[in-house]
């Protein structure tokens, strides 16, 4: 039995190989035909290709972007205070505002104490300054953070240590320096221990970032900055050794009388005052690291709840689920990708039905040959199977040289365009599997019109 199915198998194999060198025949015989037949399932394919490699690149982007962003992380960042009511309203009321503290440590404090699902939540208060050691200059922003910061955001401290709980404390005059702030002031040699200038003061620099891969798009449009380039000190060092924007002194007072407030900006060794600026937020920013994405909504709305209570009802604040926004443009882009990717799905198509045209053409060319075959013993099958395979081999290497253009066409697109494109296995067996199944769709209806033919009428066509 076992040798019969044996036998049985070689006989199959056997007919598929003879059906394919009558296919390579009758293809070399039409080599410009078959060509120009193909040409639909070589761009088509070529197509697909392409459009997915864009696809799954912009996917990769938005994966990145989420990594920068923190995929469980909550911002909360300080606003103009938002206003509601009738017009006229807000001039009659002018006098008697709500007051709000601001975005301050002690909603930080707060935000730890009451939300059980925060995992990490740091402050960031950024001042533009300038940086100075050894007669060298250069401008640069410090931060003002906790050592949760670099949990949060993902960074690698690659030398040195973090922030501990009584330099915190004790607003000691630290830093933690970007990789090229290092490679600017330190260049040859272990900062850790020495000193820098920010401002008018002297930090002590106690670690080093690893340095952070950042393209030109990334930091336009997630609106991030080249950590590379920031010094970092913790925020109580900032409120108490810099500017405490939550203060209100005299010099404020005074100011407020004449028409408007002064904030006092730092920047090397003088500091400037910018008239009519009201920002008296301490903090410039609040990031909370929840311990699950599901909790990132539902926590965002009560942190609202919280702030606006906190701030006496003043909204003067936003809350921004990065993750949110980053799926929306990730939905966006799919819905893109999957209208591109089904107009080159068309080429296909348009590739099937040349197939097919040419098929039945080239049944009608061949009656003499079909009545031949089917008048020595060949079954209707058998002739089924010829032209099927014939149209087959046609789709199968379309597609095969489809593959090696729409891997070319990629390539050209990054290159050319500077968009990111990765070409994957997946995507090339799609888009074979897809010519495949034109070349089976389509060569079916002619196969099996060859194989209906009456062998006697065929033997006589001309």
């Amino acid at each position: 039995m076992n040798q019969s199915l044996s036998d049985k198998g070689t006989s199959v194999l056997n007919k598929i190989l003879y059906n394919f060198d009558i296919a390579i025949e009758a293809i070399q015989r039409n080599k410009l035909r078959a060509l120009l037949t193909s040409l639909g399932i070589i761009f088509g394919v070529a197509s697909v290709i392409a459009m997915l490699a864009i696809g799954t690149g912009a996917q990769q982007e938005i994966l990145s972007q989420m990594q920068l962003l923190g995929t469980n992380n909550v911002i909360i960042q300080p606003v103009m205070e938002q206003v509601e009511g009738a017009v006229g309203e807000e001039q009659k009321e002018g006098s008697q505002r709500k007051y709000s503290p601001g975005l301050s440590l002690q909603d930080l404090y707060n935000i730890k104490d009451v939300m059980p699902e925060v995992e990490y939540i740091s402050p960031e208060i950024i001042f533009d300054t300038n940086f100075i050691r050894n007669a060298r200059m250069r401008s640069g922003k410090i931060v003002g953070v906790n050592d949760e910061y670099f949990e949060i955001n993902n960074f690698v401290i690659e030398n040195g240590n973090n922030f501990s709980e009584e330099q915190i404390k004790n607003s000691a005059p630290v830093c933690i320096i970007g990789s090229d702030v290092r490679a600017k002031f330190f260049a040859g040699q272990d900062p850790i221990g020495k000193k820098i200038k920010v401002g008018n003061l002297w930090l002590t620099v106690i670690g080093v970032l690893e340095k952070k891969d950042l393209t030109t798009e990334n930091i336009q449009s997630l609106g991030i900055r080249n950590y590379n380039l920031d010094i970092f000190t913790p925020a109580t060092t900032i409120l108490i050794r810099f500017k405490n924007r939550g203060l209100v002194t005299k010099d404020d007072i005074d100011a407020s009388a004449g028409g408007g407030m002064r904030v006092m900006i730092l920047g090397g060794d003088n500091e400037e005052e910018e008239a009519g600026s009201d920002n008296y937020h301490q903090l410039d920013k609040l990031i909370v690291r929840v311990t699950d994405s599901k909790y990132s909504v539902s926590i965002a709305e009560v942190l609202s709840r919280m702030l606006k209570r906190r701030h006496n009802g003043v909204v003067d604040y936003e809350i921004i689920v990065p993750e949110q926004l980053l799926q929306q443009e990730q939905r966006t882009k799919r819905i893109f990708n999957l209208v591109l990717s089904s107009i080159a799905s068309i080429s296909l198509i348009v590739g099937g039905i040349g197939i097919m045209n040419i098929m039945l053409a080239s049944v009608v060319e061949r009656y003499r040959e079909i009545g031949v075959r089917m008048a020595v013993g060949a079954q209707k099958r058998d002739i089924e199977l010829q032209f099927l395979t014939e149209a087959l081999t046609i789709s199968i290497s379309g597609g095969l040289i489809g593959i090696i253009l729409g891997m070319a066409f990629s390539y050209a697109i990054e290159a050319s365009a500077e968009i990111a494109t990765v070409v994957t296995p997946v995507s090339i067996l799609i888009s074979f599997g897809v010519a495949v199944v034109i070349g089976v769709v389509f060569g079916y209806y002619p196969a099996k019109r060859a194989a209906q033919h009456d062998p006697v009428h065929a033997l006589r066509h001309e």
